[in-house]
């Protein structure tokens, strides 16, 4: 690992220093007006590689007795997609952690990973006996790595490599959710003959990341969040994701750090969201966080001097949902919020990015 990588897990781990990671402090103008688009420079160099992934998540696996990792398919370009497994009981509820279905929203998956090295320490001590957690880190290995079939000559990233939404063969793996798996690409259909198939799971968090211009009742977002929209996902199916938004609503909005809002989303079933919900009875949430790694529109890169939070923001999201599970309180979650949540707009024009 390279010294900027060594220097920015030193600064995670710090996050987690002081018992639950929700109970660490963050400066209130890390978000809201804080750090802007372009604000510091947009660096790729301190994120974790393919490799170096790979890495970090056998050294984990090794390390943790309740870990288990399974590859579950392979991308376009041949690299194994990894899942990182926490199965105590087949019976106990399960939710899955998808990260970068697009390779440039890659901050999702620094703070997935922090999250499966916290799940190994003392400070989830019972939890995982009464939740199963499933982890893809990184669904499109091939465009985080920019090992693609077409130009990123217009990336605006600095550092040792560009990030795509797209993968290797220019494909858009959030719209893919619709179709028979023999008609996907390689990674969705991994995701959805390997892991949805396989395993009744009840829960999922999709993580992604959008522009840096995103804003509600005048103060830029930290991120937002969305239930299924489609009309062929069952009443309960959608109570549940609106429960789970309560979950990570309320774990993040207080800190002072956060500021989210409602995101504006379609309703088609090739989304995740959607088509996860609607096919497999899964209550989906997903939480589209601020900014992105690398991008050819300057307004939707930021700049490295926001990384910390929107790690943190991740970690917190996963560790609230994971708790609210394992105790049972998601079940009396408070969805009234949902209500009066404000649905962000944008200071300029930005297309969506789900």
């Amino acid at each position: 690992m390279s010294l900027k990588k060594k220097v920015l897990s030193v600064s995670l781990s710090s996050l987690m220093a002081l018992g639950a990671v929700t109970a660490v402090s963050m400066p209130a103008q890390a978000v809201g007006n804080g750090p802007g688009a372009g604000n510091g420079s947009i660096q790729t160099s301190i994120l974790h590689t393919y490799d170096s992934l790979v890495d970090y998540l056998k050294t984990q696996d090794a390390k943790q007795q309740a870990m288990a990792l399974e590859v579950i398919g392979q991308t376009v370009k041949g690299r194994d997609i990894y899942m990182a497994k926490y199965i105590s009981n087949p019976a106990n509820p399960t939710i899955l952690f998808l990260t970068q279905q697009h390779g440039n929203e890659q901050l999702t998956t620094e703070g997935a990973l922090e999250f499966i090295k916290h799940l190994g320490t003392g400070k989830t001590k019972g939890v995982l006996d009464h939740v199963n957690v499933l982890i893809i880190p990184m669904l499109n290995a091939d465009g985080a790595m920019g090992d693609v079939n077409f130009s990123l000559d217009n990336y605006l990233a600095d550092g040792d490599r560009h990030l795509t939404r797209y993968n290797a063969n220019y494909i858009d793996l959030n719209r893919e959710h619709d179709k028979a798996p023999s008609q996907m690409e390689p990674e969705a259909r991994a995701l959805h003959e390997n892991v949805l198939q396989k395993y009744k799971i009840d829960y999922l968090i999709d993580l992604h990341h959008q522009g840096t211009l995103s804003e509600t009742e005048g103060q830029l977002v930290s991120g937002s969040i969305l239930y299924p929209t489609s009309p062929s996902v069952k009443p309960e199916v959608l109570e549940g994701s609106k429960k789970l938004g309560s979950v990570v609503y309320n774990a993040i909005q207080p800190t002072g750090w956060g500021h989210l809002g409602k995101y504006s989303g379609g309703s088609t079933n090739n989304i995740g969201r959607n088509g996860i919900a609607a096919y497999y009875d899964v209550s989906t949430l997903l939480f589209e966080m601020r900014g992105m790694s690398d991008h050819y529109i300057e307004s939707y890169a930021i700049g490295q001097k926001s990384n910390g939070y929107l790690i943190k923001q991740t970690i917190t999201t996963l560790d609230a949902a994971v708790r609210a599970i394992a105790d049972g309180s998601i079940d009396s979650a408070d969805t009234s919020f949902w209500d009066t949540l404000p649905t962000q707009k944008s200071r300029q024009s930005e297309e969506s990015d789900e």
